[in-house]
């Protein structure tokens, strides 16, 4: 049975259809929803506006504030209460490293723009390919 499920969220789409689709499949399990921000890029990214911050926390948290925002709205639509947890660094890495405090991920199959995709890589496809529970991609 599953009672944990981490849903990593960003601001697209797809990402909002992972956390409808894990609130639907797996109603009486507790729901987190994992940002990440600021992953450093060739052009710098949003990994330069954290650390030039005077309270860099507070940074992330601001950075967080829209995507956990709709979260908790959709959320709120099916009843339910759900945890957030932000991190800092590569989306994958991050999600890969978090996923072993779950029973199962449930992730959108791409999100960002083209250029992200295109530069950082499918983060979907690499959660699938490293993660040490199971994957459900949902596109």
């Amino acid at each position: 049975m599953v009672e944990r499920v981490l849903v990593p969220m960003d601001d697209s789409e797809l990402s909002e259809r992972a956390l409808r689709y894990a609130l639907d499949v797996h109603r009486d399990a507790d729901v987190t929803v994992l940002h990440v921000v600021g992953e450093p890029s060739r052009m710098m990214g949003a990994a330069t506006g954290i650390a030039l911050a005077d309270d860099s926390e507070e940074r992330v948290r601001e950075l967080c504030e829209d995507v956990f925002e709709r979260a908790h709205d959709i959320a709120e639509e099916y009843g339910v209460e759900l945890d957030t947890l932000a991190e800092v660094g590569s989306p994958a890495r991050r999600i890969v490293e978090r996923a072993d405090e779950f029973d199962v991920v449930v992730i959108g199959t791409h999100g960002g723009s083209l250029a992200d995709r295109l530069l950082v890589g499918n983060v979907a496809k690499s959660v699938f390919q490293h993660s040490p529970v199971p994957v459900t991609v949902v596109r």
